[in-house]
Order: C-alpha cells, then sequence, then structure tokens
C-alpha cells in the first residue's frame, strides 16, 4: 500500500491520507470544499462547493496517477438531499465516464460542508 499527497488538495483534518494505492486502485478520502491554498472552506452553495470537491478529487487522483475518468466508483454525501440536481450538474463534468454511485444524505458533514464525495479509481 502507498500512501498519496499532494499540496494541491487540502490536508488531511484527522487521522488518514488523503488517498491510497493498492492493487492498481487508489481509494481517496472524502474531499470536502477547502481551497488546499488557504486551507479554508470558502466556496458557498452547492454548486460551488462541489466544483471544490472536484477539483480536490482531480488533483488527488492525478497525484496518484490517475483521474476522474478512470473512477469506477463514488460515494457522495449531501446535506440536503434537494440539493441533488444542483450537485449532479457539477459532478456530471468531472465524472464523465459515470462511474457507479451512492448519494446519501447525511445529517452533518465536516466544517458544515454542504458535499463530500470519496473515489474508488483505476490506476
Amino acid at each position: 500500500m502507498e500512501k498519496v499527497y499532494t499540496k494541491n488538495a487540502p490536508d488531511a483534518i484527522g487521522p488518514y491520507s488523503q488517498a491510497v494505492k493498492v492493487n492498481g486502485l487508489v481509494f481517496t478520502s472524502g474531499q470536502i470544499a477547502i481551497n488546499p491554498a488557504t486551507g479554508n472552506v470558502e466556496a458557498q452553495g452547492i454548486e460551488a462547493q462541489t466544483e471544490q470537491v472536484c477539483e480536490n478529487l482531480k488533483n488527488v487522483l492525478e497525484a496518484a496517477g490517475s483521474s476522474p475518468e478512470k473512477a469506477v466508483k463514488t460515494v457522495c454525501f449531501l446535506a440536503d438531499m434537494s440539493d441533488f440536481a444542483a450537485f449532479n450538474a457539477v459532478y456530471g463534468k468531472y465524472f464523465t465516464s459515470k462511474p457507479a454511485r451512492s448519494c446519501v444524505a447525511v445529517k452533518t458533514l465536516p466544517k458544515n460542508v454542504l458535499v463530500e464525495v470519496e473515489v474508488i479509481a483505476e490506476l
């Protein structure tokens, strides 16, 4: 198992890695809308936060030697399921290969963000 790190995505805010590579796959930790340059949640609204999350994921995947196009499974967490359509509009621009996906509403996310996404992708 190999840990993945890039300065182009937020540092882990707990005892975990941005991603790990094992057996030809990369498993990302959930990404939230933290701007890696500032370490803060700056994006407001579901579209802006989803954009930041997807950029963070793209950067982690690229650091691992993969990309959103190689995603095989995503797990998406929304603070409010009424944001589903707006979330999908942004998500669909990044995950054009249409990987398998789960999407659930949760009570609260870290730093009170609106969305969190994790990815499993081929290398």
